[in-house]
């Protein structure tokens, strides 16, 4: 235990996500050794994102504006909307440069243990967006864990009526992997999902 702030630095830097006691005590001492100028740049920083990153109203991806520039490109597929669990989400899909419609950010995914159930989520907004009929597609985008299952499972179900074709991201193999190596489940996945050789 250190003293007054430094301590209180470390419990602060502690209290962000992935970032461990140990962490919290190197990022700290970090910062104290670093130049003022570099650490005004960073406090700074951090008031900016606060002060102007908001929400876009359509689709709830992070942006600076009311909608964010994926939503305001005229160049992307209004037909196709992938689902998402969380904001970065949509940056790791968007650097496969494979999908060219939107997107829509849930906040989340359905873990009872968690206390998140469907009424936290964006899904009445995602119906919304859905009454108007011109999105034909909906990729579900969802973590391959036991709550993206839940979510992708509770959400197909609820949209199964609509008339859209709901489709799901394959899941296996990583590329570079070797067999042996692989669980029953990520294997069975494999197996369930293959498709012709080209």
């Amino acid at each position: 235990m250190y003293e007054g702030v430094v301590q209180d630095l470390i419990d602060e830097l502690g209290r962000l996500p992935g970032v461990g006691p140990k962490s919290a005590q190197r990022i700290a001492f970090h910062l104290l050794q670093a130049d003022e100028p570099d650490v005004r740049r960073l406090a700074e920083t951090l008031l900016q994102v606060k002060a102007r990153v908001r929400f876009c109203s359509i689709c709830f991806n992070v942006s600076e504006d009311d909608t964010c520039r994926i939503c305001r490109d005229p160049r992307r597929d209004p037909t196709a909307l992938c689902v998402v669990e969380e904001y970065k989400d949509v940056v790791a899909v968007e650097r496969t440069r494979e999908f060219k419609g939107r997107y829509h950010v849930l906040g989340g995914a359905i873990s009872p243990i968690d206390g998140i159930g469907p009424d936290q989520l964006r899904i009445r907004e995602l119906l919304t967006r859905l009454s108007d009929g011109a999105i034909t597609e909906i990729i579900l985008a969802t973590d391959p864990n036991l709550e993206g299952e839940a979510t992708a499972t509770y959400l197909t179900r609820l949209m199964r009526d609509l008339g859209l074709r709901i489709t799901r991201l394959a899941s296996g193999l990583p590329v570079g992997g070797d067999l042996e190596y692989a669980d029953e489940v990520t294997l069975g996945r494999a197996f369930s999902g293959r498709r012709a050789a080209e």
